[in-house]
């Protein structure tokens, strides 16, 4: 399915129920950009349509969709007489997905919707879950649980568009996560920042909140960036 991710294709069984009757590209797009967001696929490791058909239960043309789907959203490339690989970022790229990060949370700390609560909530959850696995040493799944930390504060808008828009743009940013050699001593100190960024979040304080989320922003960008160049 992808070279270096012997479990991959296990979990994707998993996720068939997901498809339903109704299966459509679409849907399998949005469960291997989830996947991607997991961290489940290295960057530069090639998909193979077999191996990823067979454990979704789904047809050749319904993934070939799919991984045009993702390509367009600079997840996936197409190479010929090669096939499908998951994209390598650049410094450029982490540079612009930061450029967009800004915009679109910063923005939705500086003018919620009323806070709502089931996107405190998932701020809360953000957090316990990233706290949690630090302290059982699962750096990756604290990443994962920094992606929906994150999706939680677009949440804040309260726009589906928004929201769709966040979900695109963390699955492309957890590719370049992938770049940093020690997930650690990269993931760690943000994880405390998260918390403050909620506590200011719960009091009120978004301007607070938005002077430390964009701090927070251009911190990783540079880690990021290094990283990259």
């Amino acid at each position: 399915m992808t070279e270096g991710a012997p479990n991959a294709a296990e979990r994707l069984v998993e996720d068939r129920a997901l498809l339903g009757r109704t299966s459509t590209a679409e849907r399998v797009a949005a469960i291997l950009r989830q996947r991607i967001t997991e961290g489940m696929f290295e960057p530069g490791s090639r998909l193979s349509e077999e191996s990823i058909g067979a454990a979704l239960g789904v047809s050749r043309n319904t993934l070939r969709e799919a991984f045009r789907l993702l390509s367009h959203e600079r997840l996936l490339v197409h190479e010929l007489n090669r096939g499908v690989f998951v994209r390598r970022l650049t410094a450029a790229d982490v540079v612009d997905l930061y450029r967009l990060r800004r915009l679109i949370e910063c923005a939705a700390i500086r003018d919620p919707r009323g806070v709502p609560e089931e996107a405190v909530a998932g701020l809360r959850e953000g957090v316990r879950i990233a706290e949690l696995a630090a302290a059982e040493e699962r750096w990756e799944d604290v990443g994962t649980a920094n992606m929906h930390f994150h999706r939680a504060i677009v949440e804040l808008a309260g726009s589906p568009r928004l929201d769709e828009m966040m979900r695109q743009v963390l699955a492309e940013l957890r590719l370049s996560f992938l770049a940093m050699k020690n997930p650690r001593a990269f993931h760690e100190p943000y994880l405390g920042r998260n918390r403050d960024i909620l506590k200011l979040i719960e009091a009120g304080d978004t301007a607070g909140a938005e002077r430390l989320l964009d701090s927070y922003l251009a911190d990783a960008e540079r880690q990021l960036v290094e990283a990259h160049s």
